[in-house]
């Protein structure tokens, strides 16, 4: 860091510096100038030195730079003059718009140029790559090049300067022409989301403002300027963002102008507060909330009518007209009726909200529901002598609206005033606060309301009606969009109607048989039919031209205000749509550019500190020698006095002295000075200790005779108080005397009271006594009963209860034995009939066998050698002659049967020996072991023998048969 003897030395190098092209070094040079604390003190070169500085940042687009040097600027000049940080600051920001404007008027296509979301996002990753993909750059690109950045800069340096004149009391006037030039930047460029930026600065500015208020230069928001100011720059805020359609925006900066108000305990002016009523009229028709915008044309029109002395006529009846008809618009049912507990409670809160914000002091407490309604603003309006300045179609809209009972020919009639109003209107000029006014923009509301109504007095005569009738009866919308207002309206409990689409019909209800309307009923019907005799007889020739013309123009209202809806509503969803986008689109570049903002305000932190620890480090080392030289050429002076004022000879001041020997000369000096001062301070001592022993000695007999006057006194003055004291005991004791005897002839009819209270007393106690103790002993002895019912009725139950659990389980345990005896035996007959059952399949494979073989020997006409199958070997003699009994029994079976295998015929009536087997062989390994059981013979100690297919006999073909069957029906189960 470069350091300058005098500040001019440095403006002088910053200009030599410029003028070799070294722009950054100047500005590095007048910035270290600035920002070092040996240059705090203010004088005229500060200012030729800050003009320099500015430049150069707005030439090279230094906005941290400018920042940086115009905070140190204010810490120099705020206490000294404070004009000259205005100037500056003033030269700032015209050099900034001067360099946008340029830049803007070099530029040929300004709408491509500043088609960007977001002036403090940095540059999208597409066109990076297309700057480095295409060798020649499009106009568009260099638009964007050459313009973009210089209203980057021009943002930054009305931010900056917002910034820096936030907490200054003393430039109130340049933050507020700040403030209203970057409000016309953004309406001028339409900037939406710097407006939105902007405003959120201004109301985080005032919030601190109040947060913090023991900052030094504070705005006191109490005087009259500073609130003037405050004030004019939320309504150029509100203005603004009407002008841009940032609805949401404009409702923020009303609240804004509310909180400020309440703040300061203090309202406007009469003209700003009809720009703030003109204002909350546009929001709140665009948020449809009909009743607060009628609320606001009311308090609008009260202000004019009071305040502004060059109202005329017609613009007042324009006014008051607008006043009744945006009260008409407002739906004539309560939305709330309907409403949860929950919604109420919010609904309550938002109301207050906006009644609060309209300018009506409503208590809490109250139902604000029944204060603020559509009924009793039109109430309100005809007690306030609104009427007598209305048109008369207006006031005869007003009348069949709201009195007449029409129910076929409202919406007749009121269809031909609805053409009238909306040709009405025009310009204000005598009210600059709501230039234009246009009562067209109330016809769809009116004609809501009228339907509405039309469906309400319907609804009172009729139970049914056709579709097509009520078709024909509302002439402004067709037969959809009235049922969607009739679905709203009987949802709020308006009317009650249903829609037979099959039927074609419309069923009306009635919401309540004891309602108001149903009174006077008959009345209004009867003057309603004089009014109609009236009308029909006198003139039934004469037909109006106008009545011929309705139809097609009501078909060509329809048409259009249906085309304007659709193209409305198309225009909405774009704009919700591109709103979005641009959100989704703001909100990724915010995120980009918070990252590299954060980047880039680490490394400049990093860079700061490395410096600001550099400079420290000089200043300390500086600070060191400049305050040793200091304190050497003190000591010098020092020494030099003593030395004088001792007669010696004084050190010159020309001789090479060391600061060491000025410290050690210096430290000897001090201690002389020392030991001479002990030295007088010893006789000082002692010269106080003698005086303080003779003053002593001659005050000792003086108190001591004072002492002694002192103690006779007293003396004197106990006798004298204990004497008063006995005289008053006497007394007091000869008075007690005269009262015991005067007492003392009251005391036996005292007695005799006392026993006569005492004895009733008792007698009352001791029947009192007698009478709870008898209450006692019937409670306890009930208690005693009670109980032992209870405990009998106990123990019968549970004695009961365990007499029928042991029932029930003896119960269980016998069904649970029994259920295993059943699983048992089952499991035992199924075991020994499956036994059975292959045993007999093997005998029949035995006997099929052996006829097989007995066929193909009988076939090729030789006789069987031997067994051939393990089956067939021989087995003892019994066995053996059942076996040889067996072929022979099955034959017979078969033909008593008349079922079963084939036998030849000469073989049916064979005797069993020659169907006896062959001697048996010795068994093959082939075809077993050779057990009875593997060769078809049964065990001995089975009941099913093998003599039971033997022989001839019937009793053995009976049993073969029965066998057989039995084997059949075991295995088709």
């Amino acid at each position: 860091m470069a350091t300058f003897a005098k500040p001019e030395n440095a403006l002088k190098r910053a200009e030599e510096l410029i003028n070799v092209g070294q722009k950054q070094d100047a500005l590095q040079a007048l910035h270290d100038l600035i920002t070092s604390k040996r240059y705090r003190a203010w004088q005229k070169t500060h200012e030729k030195i800050m003009f320099k500085y500015i430049e150069l940042c707005v030439d090279m687009r230094r906005g941290r730079f400018a920042k940086d040097g115009l905070i140190q600027y204010r810490i120099i000049c705020q206490q000294v003059n404070v004009n000259s940080l205005e100037e500056v600051i003033k030269h700032f920001m015209d050099l900034s718009t001067k360099r946008a404007e340029l830049a803007r008027s070099q530029a040929q296509a300004l709408e491509e140029a500043l088609d960007v979301d977001d002036l403090e996002a940095d540059k999208r990753p597409e066109d990076l790559m297309l700057s480095y993909v295409s060798g020649e750059k499009g106009k568009d690109r260099s638009d964007r090049e050459l313009v973009t950045p210089w209203f980057k800069f021009l943002w930054e340096t009305y931010r900056t300067v917002l910034e820096i004149l936030r907490n200054n009391s003393k430039l109130m006037a340049l933050y507020a022409d700040t403030a209203h030039r970057a409000f016309q930047f953004c309406k001028q460029y339409k900037r939406t989301t710097e407006f939105r930026r902007l405003c959120e600065i201004i109301r985080n500015h005032l919030a601190n403002l109040n947060k913090y208020r023991d900052q030094r230069d504070r705005p006191d928001l109490t005087a009259p300027e500073s609130l003037h100011f405050y004030l004019d720059t939320r309504f150029e805020q509100l203005k603004v963002a009407t002008e841009l359609e940032l609805w949401q925006e404009a409702f923020r900066s009303v609240e804004d102008i509310y909180g400020l108000t309440s703040m300061v305990k203090k309202m406007p002016k009469s003209s700003l507060m009809a720009i703030y009523y003109a204002k909350l009229t546009e929001i709140f028709w665009i948020s449809s909330s009909h009743l607060y915008h009628a609320y606001a044309w009311f308090k609008l029109f009260q202000l004019q009518k009071s305040f502004n002395k060059n109202l005329n006529q017609k613009d007042l009846q324009l006014i008051a007209s607008s006043v009744l008809l945006a009260a008409l618009s407002a739906p004539p049912y309560d939305h709330l009726k309907t409403a949860s507990h929950l919604e109420l409670e919010h609904d309550k809160e938002r109301n207050l909200r906006m009644y609060n914000l309209i300018g009506f002091n409503i208590d809490a407490k109250l139902e604000t529901r029944e204060v603020l309604s559509r009924s009793s603003l039109l109430a309100d309006l005809v007690s306030k002598g609104v009427m007598t300045y209305v048109t008369q179609e207006v006031k005869d809209l007003y009348h069949l609206l709201e009195n007449e009972f029409l129910p076929l020919d409202l919406a007749s009639k009121v269809q031909p005033l609805l053409t009238k109003i909306a040709k009405l209107g025009g310009k204000i000029s005598s009210a600059s606060s709501v230039p234009e006014v246009q009562l067209s923009q109330y016809i769809p509301a009116l004609e809501k309301v009228a339907t509405l109504r039309l469906l309400q007095q319907v609804s009172q005569v009729y139970q049914t009606m056709k579709v097509e009738t009520l078709s024909k009866m509302v002439p402004f919308f067709d037969f959809s969009a009235v049922e969607r207002i009739s679905v709203d309206a009987v949802k709020h409990n308006f009317i009650a109607m249903k829609v037979d689409h099959m039927k074609g019909a419309i069923i009306f209800g009635d919401l309540g048989f004891e309602s108001d309307t149903l009174q006077d009923h008959l009345s209004v019907l009867a003057i309603n039919l004089n009014k109609s005799r009236s009308l029909i007889y006198p003139s039934q020739s004469k037909a109006s031209k106008l009545s011929a013309m309705l139809p097609s123009l009501a078909d060509i209202v329809d048409k259009e205000h249906k085309k304007l809806l659709a193209r409305k509503s198309i225009i909405e969803k774009r704009k919700e749509e591109q709103e979005r986008h641009l959100l989704e689109m703001e909100r990724e570049e915010e995120t980009k550019r918070l990252k590299l903002q954060k980047k880039t305000e680490e490394a400049e932190q990093k860079r700061l500190a490395t410096e600001f620890e550099e400079r420290k480090h000089q200043r300390i080392l500086r600070e060191i020698e400049e305050r040793e030289r200091e304190e050497a050429q003190a000591l010098l002076n020092d020494v030099g006095k003593r030395i004088k004022k001792k007669g010696k000879k004084p050190i010159i001041e020309g001789e090479k002295v060391t600061k060491q020997s000025l410290m050690e000369l210096a430290m000897q000096e001090q201690v002389r000075e020392r030991q001479e001062m002990e030295k007088k301070m010893q006789k000082l001592i002692k010269t106080m200790d003698h005086f303080e022993r003779a003053k002593r000695e001659e005050a000792a007999p003086l108190i001591e005779a004072a002492f002694q006057r002192c103690l006779a006194e007293e003396k004197i003055r106990h006798e004298r108080e204990q004497q008063l004291e006995v005289e008053l005991s006497r007394e007091r004791h000869e008075g007690d005397l005269k009262e015991k005897y005067r007492l003392a002839r009251v005391m036996e009819h005292k007695m005799e009271l006392e026993e006569k209270v005492v004895s009733r007393r008792k007698a009352e106690y001791d029947r009192m006594r007698a009478e709870r103790e008898e209450r006692l002993g019937q409670i306890l002895k009930a208690r005693k009963e009670e109980r032992d019912l209870k405990r009998k009725m106990l123990f019968y139950l549970k004695t009961e209860k365990e007499r029928l659990d042991k029932l029930r389980e003896e119960e269980e345990a016998r069904k649970r034995e029994e259920a295993e005896r059943r699983k048992k035996e089952e499991a035992e007959r199924r075991a020994k009939l499956d036994e059975i059952a292959e045993r007999q399949r093997k005998r029949e494979q035995e006997l099929e066998e052996r006829e097989r073989l007995r066929k193909e020997a009988i076939l090729r006409g030789t006789p069987l050698d031997g067994p051939t199958r393990p089956s067939e070997l021989p087995a003892p003699a019994p066995a053996a002659a059942a076996a040889a009994a067996a072929p022979a029994a099955a034959a017979a079976s078969a033909a008593g049967s008349g079922g079963g295998k084939y036998v030849p015929r000469h073989r049916r009536g064979a005797p069993a020996e020659t169907a006896a087997p062959l001697p048996a062989q010795p068994p093959s390994d082939r075809w077993g072991s050779g057990k009875p059981e593997e060769r078809g013979a049964a065990p001995p100690g089975d009941k099913w023998r093998p003599s039971s297919f033997g022989g001839g006999s019937a009793g053995g073909a009976s049993g073969g048969a029965g066998g057989k069957s039995w084997s059949s029906s075991r295995f088709s189960r």
